[in-house]
């Protein structure tokens, strides 16, 4: 294992994770960054720097010595042993993570017995999740409920049981792949982002440890044994003075007015800022917490508490922090010597502010389109939920039904389905007991007697939006509100962990805005940068829409495509060489086995239902623009 003290740089993600030694009821640590950056590789060797435990003799979970509220209770005799890091793998099943029946004691013994999962593993450990973001729903709740009330509870197969399960939870993700679901978000105590360094003499040494390591781990890891020693030594002393490390009020007061210039949802930041600033105070030495710990620890707590909205980008600005500190700075009692009040936080945060106005013009005309900045756009709403029919296959998700590894069991089959379908098993087995001639305890079972479960549940999808850019739209201003449906639909589509993708069409041809991604915040940004002006080329928009999909479904056959055209309907260009319009519906046809809802952008008192007839060549779904909120028209929309 690479050790922890030859890391180069990342100095902030270091100390999160030392804090969280330290600490462990900080609550865990998210580590945010691209591709290559030693995420996993520092989070792996913080586990040679956790102290040894004391645990009970023979107990499958871990507890410490003295626990009674723990299925082996009562326990005999302490044996010491390291703290363990679990990896959760993203492809873990539900059995895995919390524990089942366990088969081979109730087929063989007849009895019910429980096999302990990850949870049981991880408790008083490190719980490791790599790529936490691509981390099916299912699980994600089963481990909010787990950090929630430090306790696992599994209620299956006729086993109900109730095991301590408290762990330090540490995430690494990629932001470029999606991001986390709120809550989940919300329960890691600190944030840290990594990013490679651009220092040459940085990158040079990280190349020359990683080679000398590759080359000689044992000689490697015996150079640095001393500094991982003496790391782990000051993790103890640290836990030893940590009660001992006072909190006065008037830094309370700073920790609570920080929090409120920021304006974090609930208490749950406060109470991590505070037990992070007494960690990082034990950390130094010291035996009470002053100003430097508090903004230690609010650097590492808010930054992805702060976000309003799945779009906003992480982080806390350095004038913004003084700001907020020398504002509490009252609070604690502390004279203000920093000079005249600045304004507060910024609330658009970074990146924040207005969009230009759409700038008024000439229509565009061929094949030069008049570029403008694209408008304002309209107030987000809360968007009506667009599905794929039928039932598919797909990775789990919100959007439409499936058959799945998990959820909720419909049926038993003797070829389909996912696991074992226990009482359909035991059933078709039981009447033949006697004629196999068994004896004693326990069934004797056959390949007949096998029957699958089959689940139904919720998948993702790849969802594509095609947009209309042409000079029709932006004249008669209507691409602030067609910009405002496709921000409400990326938010849905954010909390369906759906795949999305931008097609717009102008001037003499399509373009694709966003290849499919998982991150629909580079959506959203790629959708307020996008140009309007010039012709309409609606069938040049459809045919790109065709082979994106044609590409994505060799990519992953299983992930069904949502089609989301925003158009008035108007074609005056196309690449064909033909008649505009009916080469727009001679394109459609390449999409007719695809779900397609079409949004009718047009407006006004006389409308030409354009747009109706593309949906009608598509076989798709028609609906007007301002019928897209699910406050507007309530049920489901279903393409056809």
């Amino acid at each position: 294992m690479y050790p922890f003290s030859a890391v180069v740089g990342h100095d902030d993600l270091r100390l999160a994770l030392l804090l969280n030694a330290v600490h462990p009821a900080i609550g865990g640590v998210l580590v945010r960054g691209e591709k290559g950056t030693a995420k996993s590789t520092i989070v792996r060797a913080l586990a040679a720097l956790l102290p040894e435990l004391d645990v009970s003799r023979g107990c499958r979970f871990g507890c410490a010595p003295g626990t009674t509220d723990c299925p082996d209770a009562p326990h005999d005799g302490v044996e010491r042993r390291p703290a363990r890091l679990v990896e959760l793998p993203v492809g873990a099943t539900e059995d895995r993570l919390v524990g089942s029946l366990d088969l081979e004691k109730a087929l063989t013994e007849g009895v019910r017995a429980f096999q302990p999962g990850l949870l049981a593993a991880a408790h008083r450990g490190v719980l490791y999740v790599d790529e936490v973001n691509l981390l099916h729903d299912h699980l994600v709740d089963l481990l909010l409920d787990a950090a929630a009330m430090g306790r696992a509870h599994v209620e299956r197969e006729g086993v109900s049981v109730s095991h301590p399960s408290q762990f330090l939870l540490v995430g690494t993700m990629n932001p470029e792949e999606g991001e986390l679901r709120p809550q989940l978000l919300d329960r890691f105590g600190l944030t840290v982002a990594v990013k490679a360094s651009r220092d040459v003499s940085t990158r040079y040494e990280v190349i020359k440890r990683r080679l000398g390591y590759e080359n000689s781990p044992g000689e490697f890891a015996a150079v640095w044994s001393d500094h991982d020693a003496a790391l782990k030594q000051q993790i103890i002393d640290a836990r030893t003075r940590l009660p001992h490390v006072s909190l006065p009020d008037g830094e309370v007061r700073r920790i609570a007015a920080v929090c409120a210039a920021f304006e974090v949802d609930g208490m749950r930041a406060d109470l991590v800022v505070a037990r992070t600033a007494t960690a990082h105070a034990a950390w130094r030495g010291a035996t009470e917490v002053e100003e430097q710990d508090v903004e230690a620890a609010v650097r590492l707590a808010l930054p992805h508490r702060r976000r309003r909205d799945p779009f906003d980008e992480p982080g806390i600005e350095e004038q913004q922090l003084e700001d907020a500190m020398r504002e509490a700075a009252e609070h604690a009692g502390e004279p203000d010597d920093e000079g005249p009040d600045d304004e507060g936080p910024d609330d658009d945060g970074p990146g924040g502010g207005e969009l230009p106005e759409p700038q008024e013009g000439p229509k565009g005309n061929g094949n030069a389109p008049q570029d403008r900045p694209a408008p304002e756009p309209a107030p987000a709403f809360k968007a009506r939920l667009l599905e794929v029919p039928g039932v598919g296959e797909g990775a789990p998700g919100k959007r439409s039904r499936a058959r799945a590894r998990t959820g909720r069991i419909v049926r038993s089959s003797k070829v389909d389905g996912s696991g074992l379908h226990l009482v359909d098993t035991l059933t078709n087995a039981a009447p033949h007991q006697a004629e196999r001639g068994r004896s004693g305890p326990g069934l004797l079972l056959t390949a007949a007697d096998l029957r699958k479960a089959v689940r139904e549940g919720k998948e993702s999808n790849l969802v594509l939006f095609v947009v209309d850019a042409s000079g029709s739209m932006a004249a008669q201003k209507r691409m602030s509100a067609v910009s405002g449906a496709v921000i409400s639909l990326l938010r849905d589509a954010y909390q369906r962990r759906d795949k999305v993708g931008v097609v717009t069409f102008r001037g003499s041809q399509a373009e694709l805005a966003l290849p499919p991604t998982t991150s629909v915040d580079a959506a959203a940004t790629r959708l307020k940068k996008m140009r309007t002006g010039g012709r309409t080329p609606l069938a040049d928009g459809l045919l790109k829409a065709h082979r994106v999909l044609e590409v994505e479904r060799m990519r992953d056959p299983r992930k069904r495509p949502l089609v989301v055209l925003l158009t008035d309907g108007r074609a005056t260009s196309s690449g064909l060489g033909g008649d505009p319009t009916k080469d727009a519906l001679k394109a459609a046809g390449l999409l007719e086995k695809t779900a397609v809802v079409v949004v009718d952008c047009e407006q006004g008192h006389v409308r030409l239902g354009l747009a109706q007839k593309i949906a009608d060549a598509l076989r798709g779904t028609c609906v007007q623009l301002d019928q897209l909120s699910a406050d507007h028209l309530a049920g489901v929309v279903r393409a056809a």
